[in-house]
């Protein structure tokens, strides 16, 4: 690599590194200020405005707070459970592109950490790790709680795994990619069909992933709650059953890590349903034309209009995220927790015929070219 590459790639690194950082507090704060909106609550609101350096008393807090570690845990385990679990939620967002590519000095710079040409299998087997950490934690607890939770989250996850792999089948014959950043520029296309019916040219509908896989999004979304134990599929960790499931002997730093990385996942798993079903850094209807007027107005050379562009589609992007962001602590304070056996029967009874059903539909309509 050259130097330009370097400098090029670290800085990339050090703008997600401080992006993900900043999620887990603002998240925090959103998921307590959204839950007393939703009842009627005040929510946090003695520190700073609107209650909203809470998070960075919880940080200290947390920082600050004893570690004490029980004696019947197993401690090599114990000790690297947070981390295992910590690591690839922070790695994973690095093959997602949070905005298309600009040429420098004769450098094409593609914002996007690792843009590797299987991108979409990095992400599946790198957030699939994330559950040895759970595992790990649970048994070195040496707890019957930490333990019937790891146990949850194990069955869970590799239940609901097999549907999301699945319903991303169809994105990939669609776009005939694997590579995120080919399938969020192909998505920028119009779309000509939508099943066997031709689309009129005066209807400008964009060839998002939505439109395309409308059931492959739905049983991707569902999946996405059941990998990231929100709810209504927290059972590992569901208080009315096993107190707090596989982090119940965790504290201080330790607990917080698991929580860092709940909030890392959901970050990933919003950024993947805007990247493969929302166009992801296509800039959003309405935004091409500000963004035309904008570099209109203030009558920019080319290479600041590539920059101006390149900040309306991270900011696209950005919208996107924190919707789903928003929609998991929507669906939080929304719905109630599912009974175990509910939780597996729709994984393995209704997730996985329909998602093998997907396929099928989707491998028919591109045989008569309907796709």
């Amino acid at each position: 690599m050259e130097t330009f590459d370097w400098i090029a790639t670290g800085a990339k690194i050090a703008f997600l590194v401080v992006i993900l950082l900043q999620v887990v507090p603002i998240m925090s704060w959103v998921e307590r200020r959204g839950s007393a909106l939703m009842q009627n609550r005040l929510g946090p609101n003695r520190l700073g405005p609107l209650g909203l350096f809470q998070a960075i008393a919880d940080a200290i807090k947390f920082i600050w707070k004893e570690d004490s570690i029980p004696s019947h845990v197993i401690p090599f385990y114990y000790f690297i459970a947070p981390l295992v679990s910590f690591v690839p939620s922070f790695i994973t967002f690095a093959v997602i592109p949070f905005a298309s590519s600009i040429s420098i000095d004769g450098h094409v710079v593609h914002f996007q950490v690792a843009d590797l040409n299987v991108g979409l299998l990095y992400v599946f087997s790198v957030a699939s790790l994330g559950v040895y950490g759970i595992i790990m934690a649970g048994w070195a607890s040496n707890s019957k709680y930490t333990m019937l939770g790891a146990l949850r989250s194990a069955s869970q996850m590799i239940s609901y795994e097999l549907s999301m792999g699945l319903s991303v089948v169809g994105i990939i014959m669609c776009f005939s990619s694997v590579k995120l950043g080919d399938i969020a520029r192909q998505q920028g296309e119009l779309l000509t069909h939508l099943g066997p019916f031709v689309i009129p040219s005066s209807f400008h509908i964009p060839k998002w992933g939505i439109f395309v896989q409308p059931l492959g999004f739905l049983i991707f979304l569902i999946s996405v709650f059941a990998e990231t134990n929100r709810l209504p599929f927290d059972l590992p960790e569901g208080e009315s059953e096993i107190v707090a499931g596989y982090h119940l002997e965790y504290g201080s730093m330790k607990f917080a890590m698991f929580m860092m990385a709940e909030y890392l996942n959901m970050t990933t798993a919003s950024g993947l349903l805007a990247t493969l079903f929302f166009g992801g850094w296509q800039l959003l209807p309405g935004m091409g034309f500000l963004l035309h007027g904008f570099q209109n107005i203030f009558n920019l050379s080319s290479m600041a209009c590539e920059w101006t562009r390149i900040f309306f589609e991270i900011a696209s992007f950005g919208i996107k995220v924190v919707f789903f962001m928003w929609f998991f602590v929507w669906v939080r304070w929304t719905l109630p927790r599912f009974r175990y056996d509910q939780l597996m029967d729709l994984g393995w009874k209704v997730m996985l015929p329909l998602s093998l059903a997907n396929i099928g539909v989707t491998a028919a309509f591109a045989y008569y070219g309907w796709i």
